[in-house]
């Protein structure tokens, strides 16, 4: 793809290092970009500088949050004695859209995958052993992937959680092989989420 300006193949090669954008989709934005007025350009910029410079982590869950607590954990009408462990935030979302969960979440931040260089100490498990732990949590909903990382972190999980006093489940197979939860539908995680069992007895 040639361009006649250097400004605008630049523009392009940002935009097409996003996930799924090619280089014809990342021109048609460029372009569109460039019929917008400057203030509006500057407001999309600035949002995107403003996301890296001023977003947090949550320091209970590891969620995203514009405070140190985020809006999840400070809610008083959560029950934060239920802990839904997931990989990152697409998947609050997801569970959050169904509205058929009412506890509180632990973002690993990833999945175990030695193929991928990414093992136990590269996820925040530590922080949920502690939780544990102490002895405030009734349940802990191991809501990853059904993929052979997934099950195999939720396995990790349960080795470290095991030996305490603590109800360990898993999401029923509404959710099929395979797929991620952002992707699964509504309806389809919802029921997952009520109608979860105890990982136990998928060992059996």
């Amino acid at each position: 793809m040639d361009f006649s300006s250097r400004l605008i193949e630049t523009a392009v090669n940002e935009f097409a290092k996003l996930p799924g954008v090619g280089r014809k989709t990342a021109l048609r934005y460029v372009l569109h970009l460039l019929r917008q007025e400057e203030k509006e350009v500057s407001a999309f910029s600035e949002a995107f500088l403003r996301l890296k410079q001023e977003l947090k982590y949550c320091k209970n869950c590891h969620n995203i949050s514009d405070q140190e607590l985020c809006s999840i954990c400070i809610n008083p009408r959560r029950d934060h004695s239920l802990i839904c462990v997931v990989e990152d935030i697409r998947d609050v979302m997801a569970i959050e859209n169904t509205g058929q969960y009412n506890g509180i979440y632990h973002l690993l931040g990833g999945i175990i995958s030695p193929m991928d260089g990414v093992g136990p100490g590269d996820l925040n498990i530590n922080r949920l052993v502690e939780k544990v732990a102490g002895n405030q949590v009734k349940e802990v909903i191991m809501a990853l992937r059904t993929t052979m990382e997934g099950d195999t972190t939720i396995f990790y999980l349960y080795k470290k959680l095991s030996s305490y006093t603590v109800i360990l489940s898993t999401l029923a197979r509404g959710v099929s092989i395979g797929d991620e939860l952002e992707y699964a539908d509504e309806i389809t995680l919802g029921r997952s989420i009520t109608n979860r069992t105890l990982y136990e007895k998928s060992l059996k």
